[in-house]
């Protein structure tokens, strides 16, 4: 069996506006649209992209972030205007919380302290 590694996550949006403008005040991603209704990014680490065209969006995964600084993750999110909606709590490996970014994708984010 080849081994097969994540090359592109996909998002769904219901706004693609606000969801650009939540990570690229969040986490400094950028991105170059393909149409109204699509948009790729660069600067996150993986290739990806935000699907707003409700025909062709699918069922959104949860993407788990990592970050250094937890905290600082916390206060980024919420002051781009994401929405905690599982406080930072504690799991084997480490530590993390989820939230809600305005175009309504649930993420996550770890660190190992």
């Amino acid at each position: 069996m080849t081994l097969l590694k994540i090359d592109y996550v996909e998002f769904a949006s219901g706004d693609l506006a606000r969801s650009k403008a939540f990570f690229a005040k969040a986490f400094d991603w950028t991105f170059q649209d393909y149409g109204p209704t699509y948009a790729a990014m660069s600067n996150a680490g993986i290739e990806g992209g935000i699907q707003s065209d409700p025909a062709e969006a699918s069922a959104a995964p949860l993407v788990i972030l990592k970050a250094h600084d937890l905290e600082a993750a916390v206060t980024a999110v919420t002051a781009a205007g994401g929405e905690i909606v599982k406080p930072i709590f504690a799991f084997p490996g480490g530590r993390r919380f989820h939230f809600r970014e305005p175009g309504g994708n649930e993420l996550a984010v770890w660190s190992e302290k």
